[in-house]
């Protein structure tokens, strides 16, 4: 009664690669990129007639027709609820992480927006894989990086000091000596964002480990380009409490 049957079987059918010899090349595409809309429309309980099809679309050989379900996977995760997703969008997302990085930045861009819909446990798995982020197909695609430092900002709020330390840490010391001066830049206020995370949920002893470790690898660097790291550190710490 929401979408006549015919127009829901013509859409439906816009992953048949006849449809793409016949009618549109780009077809799939076009398929892709309506599904949340046809999925808000259909509500959550009629999942199981767009399920088949989207999980059609996301192993297409065409990646962008898999760049746009990334873009939007973590918007079908508001309307399918947190059952539905853990079941059906998970799997879907992992795979995502492994694509390429066409796939991948659409993913990253909103890497917070699915990870705080998913329950702690599952979320917590994926502490192993932000490191991955770091490794792009090709390294002059320093805004990749860049889109990692300022997610992981957000993300701090998803763990606790505990997880930050032992995960998170040691990505934005990594982004912090990156060669490009943009990445290090946003990444001076990732360590900001970290060594408030320890103080604000009275994790002393963190964060004091965390000073000492800012102070051996930047402030006694042999190079200036790490001296000078602690100091653009310090400075946006200083304009931090300022706020």
């Amino acid at each position: 009664d929401i979408i006549p049957q015919p127009l829901l079987d013509q859409y439906l059918s816009m992953t048949d690669p006849a449809r793409a010899q016949t009618v549109d090349t780009e077809i799939a595409k076009h398929c892709a990129y309506s599904l949340p809309g046809v999925a808000l429309t259909l509500g959550r309980q009629n999942w199981h007639c767009l399920k088949d099809t989207y999980e059609t679309l996301a192993s297409d050989v065409q990646w962008k027709v898999r760049r746009t379900l990334a873009f939007s996977i973590h918007e079908l995760a508001v309307i399918l609820g947190d059952q539905l997703t853990a079941a059906d969008l998970v799997p879907i997302f992992n795979g995502f992480l492994k694509d390429l990085d066409e796939v991948r930045i659409g993913v990253l861009k909103h890497l917070y927006d699915f990870l705080k819909l998913l329950h702690a446990d599952k979320r917590r798995e994926y502490l192993y894989q932000l490191q991955e982020f770091v490794v792009t197909d090709n390294s002059r695609n320093w805004r990749f990086r860049y889109e990692l430092a300022e997610q992981l900002i957000l993300i701090l709020e998803l763990y606790n000091p505990n997880d930050v330390y032992d995960y998170l840490r040691h990505i934005a010391l990594t982004l912090c000596s990156d060669k490009v001066s943009e990445v290090r830049w946003i990444s001076f206020k990732l360590v900001v964002a970290i060594l408030q995370k320890f103080y604000a949920n009275n994790a002393n002893a963190l964060g004091l480990n965390f000073i000492n470790e800012l102070v051996v690898r930047f402030r006694h660097c042999s190079k200036w380009v790490g001296r000078q790291a602690f100091a653009f550190i310090c400075q946006v710490g200083m304009f931090s409490l300022c706020l």
